[in-house]
């Protein structure tokens, strides 16, 4: 499919594989989009500048970027600049166009209503695009595909008009006459509220006073603050919306200035925000911000998950306003003949972006399109979801072919570097991902044969020696079974599975295929850690049991992260430990037990804090803290394993210590977890070097199951 995507300051229209439709969601071929003059050519802008720019102007990425150097090694962070640099990145967050798929989940809805969506990272300037049910509207009869792309503009202003809360007859200053303030306008207008323009572009106060103003004010050559003392009778405005974008304080201060004692500001657009108390004091005028298109926007319960707010508490969601603006511009209370100034089919979404540069003759509302679409919405149903991006390489028989499905940062960061570094053993076949863009750049910086948004592509490929899964922890089980299924060896990030019955899943296939099954391989990379390696030279040695202690500073997670859902951290990270603690006593585990802290105390969650005490059979104890109520300055991993009279221990992989004998002491600038170790441990085992798989099936079983019980 075509897209817009911003490379380096400037727009191109890109080949990418179009998305799949998933639950909750519905799959829409676009008509029309409209550009942002705002927010998005903000973000072209960003794109072309240099990273020390961008680093000076925010200085909180600079103590990031310092913990991540520390964390995972400048010359990581040094390949991920790279990537970014070389990458697309998705553009656009308004469109009108055509139903031709439905998720799971999803009523009220068919294939081929006309619709119009919203959403920043759902509704991108594409020909195709996968948006959540509760971003999506259906078009009423008399609104052109054109007008009701600017969905989620006239979302935004009448939001902002809501949160004036004006009733008829009282004044409203707009401040600002760009494409919100002149939406705000009539929808003011058509409420009854007596409108005073405020700004200094003389065409636009022209078409303000067209579109409903019955004032207007041209800052540049009259005092604003006194024109609307004047018009209001010395009484000043009931509210002032803010629909400028200046980075000049005396504009937002003029606006407290022009409200009339215990009035309103409400704060729609971007502003310098240096406040002067007595602007604000002496009238008790209060400060409201207008948040995006309303309720819901930001959450991600109501905008991804679908979860809606009773309509008896809260009113007027996002995705109510959207519905209300559609419902303004088919009865003609809000007219966008004057402000939609060109169209330009999407491969010429450059010149686009383009014509909004031109500061002396900058377009209102610029839009992309599509095409029409033909009676037959069906035709369209099935779009491309796999790019070829290079040849067919010639085949090397002592390579692996590898399928990932995934690439998130994690992936990105870790697996795919090592898997360049180690070219020599594996080959980056093919990507895919949800994101038809996030597919495209990795698959072209990694140099893929090809990308897909379907994971069925890669698994169902005969050409695919082995899938390495790294999506959310939900999929695991699942796609896993299907790719062993395949017939093909599988690496999967941690967990291996979320619930005893995806685990008990597992292993009913390989209870059905004892001794013709593809190997698995779990991405439990401590053991595999050189600092792991050379403790397990003596402790194969010892005479008696080992007794470990093992802390993990997880650090605080809100309670809405991500990382809470889907097992949770204990079963998402905390399995590492367990695999290795195990892995260092060779022996298995007779009982568990945890003890977790109460929770309702504190905003520290009990899932986070647990100790877990672990015996095995050959006497060996490990105890386990796994923390979130930590001190971030203090190192994240911290092992002791005692035997013998004798002590180790590891501090974050990046320095090891022996106490009571003389061992080699090992040092590294950064931690070194095994992530590269473990994927030659699985070469040995894909081509016969080694007979056993990296880790026994009996161990990934054992680990999981303890963890999901505890």
């Amino acid at each position: 499919m075509r897209q817009a995507l911003i490379y380096k300051g400037s727009v191109k229209t890109a080949a990418v594989p179009a998305p799949t439709v998933g639950k909750g969601r519905l799959l829409i071929r676009v008509v029309n989009s409209c550009i942002s003059a705002g927010t998005e050519m903000a973000g072209v802008a960003s794109t072309g500048k240099s990273p020390v720019r961008t680093m000076l102007e925010q200085p909180e990425k600079i103590r990031k970027l310092i913990g991540l150097i520390k964390s995972e090694g400048l010359h990581k962070l040094l390949n991920q600049y790279k990537f970014l640099k070389e990458s697309g990145q998705p553009t656009g967050y308004s469109v009108s166009g055509v139903v031709i798929g439905i998720g799971e989940g999803v009523a009220d809805f068919k294939i081929g209503d006309a619709v119009a969506a919203s959403g920043g990272g759902f509704a991108f300037h594409a020909e195709f695009v996968e948006v959540p049910k509760n971003l999506v509207v259906k078009i009423p009869n008399g609104v052109e595909f054109k007008e009701a792309s600017t969905v989620a503009l006239g979302a935004i202003a009448l939001h902002g008009v809501r949160r004036t809360g004006l009733n008829i007859g009282e004044y409203a200053v707009v401040v600002g006459t760009g494409i919100l303030g002149l939406i705000a306008i009539q929808i003011l207008h058509s409420s009854g509220i007596q409108v005073i323009a405020v700004d200094i572009n003389v065409p636009r106060l022209k078409i303000a006073a067209d579109l409903g103003a019955q004032f207007t004010v041209n800052s540049s050559i009259e005092d604003p603050v006194k024109a609307v003392d004047n018009i209001t009778q010395g009484h000043g405005s009931d509210a002032v919306l803010f629909a400028a974008s200046t980075s000049d304080s005396k504009v937002l201060s003029q606006s407290f200035q022009m409200c009339r004692r215990k009035g309103k500001v409400v704060l729609m657009g971007v502003s310098g925000m240096d406040l002067n108390r007595k602007d604000l004091y002496p009238g008790e005028i209060d400060l409201h911000i207008s948040t995006s298109y309303g309720p819901g926007r930001y959450d991600d319960k109501y905008e991804e998950q679908g979860i809606d707010y009773p309509y008896a508490y809260v009113r007027w969601t996002e995705g109510r306003n959207f519905a209300e603006y559609l419902r303004l511009l088919a009865s003609k209370q809000v007219n966008l003949n004057a402000l939609i100034s060109r169209i330009y089919p999407i491969e010429e979404a450059d010149k686009a972006f383009d014509s909004l540069k031109d500061t002396e003759n900058k377009p209102l509302i610029v839009l992309l399109d599509y095409g029409k679409l033909s009676g037959d919405y069906f035709s369209v149903m099935y779009p491309e979801r796999k790019i070829i991006l290079r040849s067919t390489p010639s085949v090397h028989h002592e390579k692996i072919n590898v399928g990932i499905i995934g690439v998130g940062n994690f992936a990105q960061l870790v697996h795919l570097p090592n898997l360049k570094k180690l070219s020599d053993k594996y080959s980056i076949y093919a990507l895919a991902s949800q994101s038809g863009v996030k597919a495209k750049n990795t698959g072209v910086f990694y140099s893929a044969h090809y990308v897909t948004t379907d994971y069925n592509v890669i698994i169902n490929d005969p050409k695919v020696d082995l899938i390495m899964i790294c999506t959310r922890h939900r999929n695991h089980a699942e796609l896993t079974l299907k790719a062993l299924k395949a017939g093909k060896h599988v690496f999967v990030e941690k967990p291996l599975a979320t619930t005893l019955d995806d685990l008990a899943r597992l292993e009913d296939f390989f209870n059905a295929h004892q001794n013709d099954t593809p190997v698995l391989m779990v991405g439990f990379n401590r053991r595999f850690s050189p600092y792991f390696n050379e403790i397990r030279k003596y402790t194969a040695k010892r005479i008696g049991p080992l007794y470990i202690h093992y802390r993990m500073n997880a650090g605080y997670k809100a309670a809405d992260h991500w990382t809470h859902s889907d097992g949770g951290r204990i079963v998402g990270e905390c399995c590492h430990i367990i695999d290795a603690v195990s892995s260092l006593t060779g022996s298995k585990i007779l009982q568990s037990q945890a003890y977790t802290i109460e929770e309702g105390k504190s905003k520290f969650l009990s899932g986070d804090n647990k100790s877990i005490n672990l015996s095995f059979e050959d006497g060996s104890i490990a105890v386990i803290e796994y923390l979130s109520l930590g001190s971030q300055l203090l190192p994240k991993e911290y092992m002791e394993v005692h035997f013998d009279e004798k002590t180790f221990v590891l501090n974050d992989y990046k320095s090891l210590k022996s106490y009571g004998f003389k061992t080699k002491n090992l040092h590294t600038k950064s931690s070194e977890k095994g992530h590269l170790e473990e994927l030659n441990a699985l070469y040995n085992s894909l081509n016969g070097h080694s007979s056993s798989w990296p880790i026994e099936w009996s161990d990934l079983h054992q680990t999981t199951a303890i963890l999901l019980q505890i």
